[in-house]
This record gives C-alpha cells, sequence and structure tokens, in this order.
C-alpha cells in the first residue's frame, strides 16, 4: 500500500511538472510578448521594458523556467500586473466559494445520485426505474445555467413576490462570519450543480450494480441463504461503487479548479469568476496558477480515488 502510494505520488508530481513546462512554452515562450499583453496596447515602452524585466522575460529561456519553477516549488504562483497583488493572494480570496460549491453539490449529487441508481436497480423496468430514467435524460440535457435561472425564477423571484425570503438570488457569504447565511446563500447554487451532475451518477450506479449483481460471487452470497438487502448493500453495492467513486473523484477535482457556468449566475466570485476575468484581461500569472491549481486538484483527487479502490472492492489489490 505505502509502495503503491510513493509511486502514485511521484507519478502524480511528473504530471504536474509536465502540465508546469507546458504552461510555460504556452504563455512565456509562444511567439507573442506577455509583458505587452499584460501592459495593454497604450503602455509606454519604458513600462512594457519594466514588465519584462519584473517577469524576467529579458534573461535566456531555460533561466526563466527555472525561477518559474522555483517559484512554483515554494508556492509562489507570481505577481498579478492587472489587479496590482500577488497570484497567492487571488487565489486565496477566490478559493471558498469555490470549495463551498464544489463539496456540498458533490455531497448532494453522490447521495441523489447512488441513491437513485440503487433503487432503480433492484426495482429494474418498474415504474420508478422508468421515473429515474426520465430523471437522468432530464439532468443530462438541462444546461446548467438554464437550471440556475429557472431555481431563481421560481425560488428567489415568486417567493420574494409572496413574501418568502428564504433563497436569495446570489452573492457569497463566508462561512467564519455567518454559517447559517452561508448555507442560506449556497443552498440555490448546491441544488443546481447537484441535479444536473446526480444523472450521471444515477445511470452509473445502476448499471455498475446490475452488472455486479449478475456476478458469480453474488448467487453464491444468495445461494448462503443472506438476505437481499445483505446481498445487495454488503456485497453488491460496495464492488459496483468503483466507477463511481472514479467519477466523483474526476468530478470534485474538476470543480474545485472552477465551477465557470454557476459560480457566474449566482455571482459566487469564486475560481471559476477569476478565471474568466483573467482570460479577458490577459492576466497570463493568473491564468497561470488556476490552470496549475486545478490540475493539482486532479492529481490529488486521482490518487484518493486509486487509494479506495482497494477499501471497495475486496477483488482489487494495490501493489
Amino acid at each position: 500500500m505505502i509502495r503503491f502510494l510513493v509511486r502514485r505520488t511521484v507519478f502524480g508530481i511528473l504530471v504536474l511538472w509536465l502540465i508546469s513546462v507546458a504552461t510555460f512554452l504556452l504563455f512565456f515562450v509562444a511567439p507573442h510578448d506577455p509583458a505587452r499583453v499584460i501592459t495593454g496596447r497604450l503602455a509606454t515602452p519604458e513600462t512594457v521594458a519594466l514588465v519584462r524585466h519584473r517577469l524576467g522575460l529579458d534573461q535566456p529561456v531555460l533561466t526563466q523556467y527555472g525561477h518559474f519553477l522555483n517559484g512554483l516549488i515554494h508556492g509562489n504562483l507570481g505577481y498579478s500586473f492587472y489587479n496590482s497583488t500577488s497570484v497567492n493572494y487571488l487565489i486565496v480570496s477566490r478559493l471558498p466559494p469555490t470549495v463551498s460549491l464544489a463539496l456540498g453539490g458533490a455531497i448532494i449529487w453522490l447521495v441523489t445520485g447512488v441513491l437513485i441508481g440503487v433503487l432503480s436497480a433492484t426495482r429494474a423496468r418498474s415504474l420508478f426505474d422508468r421515473v429515474a430514467t426520465i430523471f437522468v435524460l432530464t439532468g443530462l440535457s438541462m444546461p446548467t445555467f438554464l437550471l440556475g435561472l429557472l431555481l431563481i425564477y421560481l425560488l428567489f423571484f415568486r417567493l420574494h413576490l409572496a413574501g418568502v425570503t428564504w433563497f436569495p438570488a446570489g452573492g457569497y457569504v463566508p462561512l467564519s462570519q455567518n454559517p447559517a447565511a452561508w448555507a442560506q446563500h449556497m443552498v440555490l447554487p448546491w441544488i443546481t450543480i447537484a441535479l444536473v451532475t446526480a444523472a450521471t451518477y444515477t445511470r452509473l450506479t445502476r448499471s455498475s450494480l446490475l452488472e455486479t449483481l449478475s456476478e458469480d460471487y453474488i448467487r453464491t452470497a444468495r445461494a448462503k441463504g443472506l438476505s437481499e438487502r445483505r446481498v445487495i448493500y454488503r456485497h453488491g453495492l460496495r464492488s459496483a461503487m468503483t466507477p463511481v467513486v472514479t467519477q466523483f473523484g474526476i468530478d470534485v477535482g474538476t470543480l474545485l479548479g472552477g465551477v465557470i457556468v454557476t459560480e457566474t449566475v449566482f455571482g459566487l466570485g469564486g475560481l471559476g469568476q477569476l478565471a474568466v476575468q483573467s482570460v479577458t484581461n490577459q492576466d497570463l500569472p493568473v491564468i497561470i496558477g488556476i490552470v496549475l491549481l486545478a490540475a493539482f486538484f486532479i492529481v490529488v483527487s486521482n490518487l484518493i480515488v486509486d487509494a479506495l479502490y482497494a477499501v471497495l472492492d475486496p477483488r482489487v489489490r494495490l501493489s
């Protein structure tokens, strides 16, 4: 187990290094002047030269990458000239809304998707299964921005007209400032992202559990006289969760990198909105920082998922 984790950690570090090389080549070696992009078209040559010197662009390419990599190793993601502050500060200040949205939504869609998927698999071709199929098709075809706008209209606008102020339209309140207001402002974003994503987990859980319940060891467990509930939840669901956990690790890692549409609809001001603003303003250091942070989240989440395989499925051994 320890050897596997060490090997996967080294592999993850290698992936992050390759991404850092690709990001550096894309933004600093590509045929354009990052200093000119950052300062804008109206900047004077002296300002461009100063920014170029601050970025180290007047040094050899290998020296530039050495400084770039050294900063990453020490946790320094650079300086945003557009916002006149460090990239670390920008990302840390925008991270809480994204983490709140991603983790809260993930819990809701995982519980909802797995529960509906299990009930559909154990009641295959029943009325509930057909209704669940409609839910899956609706969730897979429903754009996130449309669902978010519908929730704002129904649960905010219409209820406010009736004098009910349970759901704010948007904005973010820090958890440390007011936990109740934090949860109140996050309910609609959580529901938006959870309803769309839960459909995928319903489909994954249903298909995986149906396949698992046809295995020989499941028939053996039933032949031994075990209750159907024990067979399904103790033996079947545990093995069937492997693809669900795989998808969950990918989704959470991706969401922590920025949930652009949902954050924009509800005005949460997280990493997603920061990424959009940075691309619009061509703030290259911030873009690089968000890309590397998203890659880090995905690598870590996949490492955790790989370790969970052996816990969920006794047939899997880490070596």
